[in-house]
């Protein structure tokens, strides 16, 4: 079954509609394309704003999340690049957090015509440690998510929350993506799980070409500083940018400190004659 991607992927468009180049945002898991809203908003004037819902999250088509298709992270590139297609765009820049880093370097690698570049927030080529890297998660550890989703979901949500977002002294933050979370239902969201906790892509980073921004919080549960740093020294032209901030959602948290972090990479200044 075909399903219109604008309509697979809950897709919006704003911003400057006349403007040469397209700014797409690819979310991460447990939100959705309105986690982007601050940041967005501050490139609005410059720039055609392209927000989309994951396969599974949101809006997004329901009859599209075909469990097969969607245990590792490659059909989630190939549905953005299907987006960047059906709105005729190229030469975007592509911001995407945590697992929707992977998903947009991913298609930037088997689509690059489409991408000029990329910013990766908190986003990890894989989340299992092993000799020499550290990824975050012991093979214990990603055993113990799997076991406590299937035991009682709602209980690994309110357990994980907290520690996803932080920020303690503004709890709406945690009640607000433990919503989120909720929201997916038990099954979809163990299957997402099993595509972020096992992919491994840092065969991948070498390959990437166009140059790109990694945004990285000084204290992140899910994906530690180490990462920033290996995908610094992995990925060719690429700039980590570590801000003072906690949590793995500073889009949402503290959206000014990522702008600050991203002006720069977006409006570079002119080369001296």
């Amino acid at each position: 079954m075909s399903i219109d991607p604008i309509k697979r992927n809950n897709v919006s468009v704003s911003g400057n509609l006349a403007a040469g180049q397209s700014i797409v945002f690819v979310h991460g898991f447990g939100t959705d394309q309105h986690a982007w809203e601050a940041v967005a908003k501050a490139f609005s004037c410059d720039f055609r704003i392209v927000l989309l819902d994951n396969v599974g999250a949101g809006a997004s088509a329901p009859e599209a999340f075909v469990q097969h298709r969607y245990l590792n992270l490659q059909q989630y590139a190939k549905d953005l690049i299907e987006v960047c297609q059906a709105l005729e765009i190229e030469q975007a820049i592509v911001v995407g957090h945590s697992v929707g880093g992977m998903i947009a370097l991913l298609a930037a690698l088997e689509a690059p015509v489409l991408f000029a570049k990329l910013v990766l927030l908190g986003s990890s080529p894989r989340y299992l440690d092993e000799a020499g890297y550290q990824g975050g998660f012991s093979k214990a550890d990603i055993a113990n998510v799997y076991d406590s989703v299937v035991a009682d979901y709602s209980a690994w949500v309110d357990s994980i929350a907290p520690l996803a977002m932080m920020n303690a002294d503004r709890p709406q933050l945690t009640r607000h993506f433990s919503d989120s979370l909720k929201a997916i239902p038990k099954d979809r969201a163990l299957t997402i799980l099993c595509a972020i906790l096992q992919s491994d892509h840092r065969q991948s980073l070498h390959q990437l070409e166009i140059p790109t921004l990694i945004v990285q919080t000084a204290s992140d549960y899910a994906v530690p500083l180490a990462i920033g740093e290996y995908l610094q020294q992995h990925i060719p032209n690429s700039h980590l940018a570590v801000i003072d901030a906690e949590g793995h959602l500073p889009h949402v948290s503290v959206p000014e400190k990522v702008l600050a972090a991203m002006m720069p990479f977006i409006y570079p200044e002119p080369s001296a004659p």
